[in-house]
């Protein structure tokens, strides 16, 4: 998420009561999470596990609970709960804003775009030319949609992403800041659910057609012309390159890229990168002819067991 504005370390450190490490006049534009950083961004750690990974990061500035050595041509914020901090800006420029009506007034609506009665579209939203938004969608808050999108009845876009940190008094929310962007020419099914990103924006990209009751996760990148059959679940930041085919109840874990062209076939489990232009299926998922080998091993147990005794 960029700032309103570009602020000072001074004034961010003043905001979320932090001690500085750098030029004061040294300038912050936004936030986001250390997977989708670019120079001018904040970013947070708060484990000596990622100290280095945010250090080294496209972030300029790092939120962090501990005096190290600031990286050239970067600035640090020592504060004892990044997490909280973090959040408290999250939620300082991107609140929560009350719905007034049914289609916000500060939604952006293009020329021959419907919406069927039922739906909410939020604040802030933009919708494109020609799209259609059937009955009960719900478009949450900054949520951008292009051209010559259909979205049906029921799907959800923009619900907050399912990120949480562990405390000794239960789970502390990561408040999203983010966006759903679609673009030009996507069509999603029924029932369907795009979460927003935590501060960066889960994208789903031209042409791609999405099935009914599909599950996508914050911070997930899905490239051009792909295809998402009904019942899959697709975690958070994951990246799914152009013309990949997932059919019905593929489910796919966290982190990890999905080459271009690869073809998951139904009801496969996802655990790990997987590389373009191949076909994939089982839990986990691999080339089919494996699967099936193994499946044909070890439905041969028992008889060469019961030949054992």
């Amino acid at each position: 998420m960029k700032f309103p504005k570009p602020f000072t370390l001074s004034e961010i450190a003043e905001i979320i009561g932090a001690r500085m490490i750098g030029d004061p006049g040294f300038i912050v534009s936004g936030i986001n999470e250390i997977h989708m950083v670019e120079a001018g961004d904040l970013t947070f750690v708060d484990h000596p596990k990622y100290y280095n990974k945010a250090l080294n990061s496209p972030a300029t500035t790092i939120l962090i609970n501990k005096e190290v050595e600031c990286p050239e041509g970067k600035a640090l914020l020592i504060h004892e709960k990044p997490f909280d901090a973090y959040v408290s800006l999250a939620t300082r420029f991107r609140p929560f804003e009350k719905a007034h009506a049914m289609i916000s007034a500060s939604a952006l609506i293009g020329e021959g775009s419907v919406i069927q009665p039922g739906a909410f579209i939020g604040n802030h939203v933009k919708i494109g030319t020609n799209c259609i938004i059937h009955a009960n969608v719900s478009i949450y808050d900054h949520t951008e949609i292009g051209n010559h999108v259909i979205v049906h009845s029921g799907a959800v876009l923009g619900a907050d992403a399912y990120y949480f940190q562990r405390r000794p008094e239960g789970w502390k929310k990561l408040e999203s800041c983010g966006k759903v962007v679609i673009e030009d020419d996507v069509e999603i099914g029924a029932a369907t659910t795009i979460d927003k990103g935590v501060s960066g924006n889960t994208v789903i990209s031209f042409g791609s057609k999405i099935d009914n009751h599909v599950q996508i996760g914050h911070d997930t990148y899905v490239g051009r012309n792909c295809l998402i059959g009904a019942h899959c679940a697709i975690a958070g930041v994951t990246r799914i390159e152009d013309d990949v085919i997932l059919w019905a109840r593929v489910s796919v874990n966290k982190d990890l890229v999905i080459g271009k062209k690869a073809v998951v076939l139904a009801l496969s489990g996802v655990d790990k990168s997987l590389e373009g232009g191949k076909t994939y299926w089982g839990i986990p998922a691999d080339d089919p002819r494996k699967k099936w080998k193994e499946i044909a091993a070890v439905r041969m147990l028992p008889e060469l067991l019961r030949k054992l005794r």
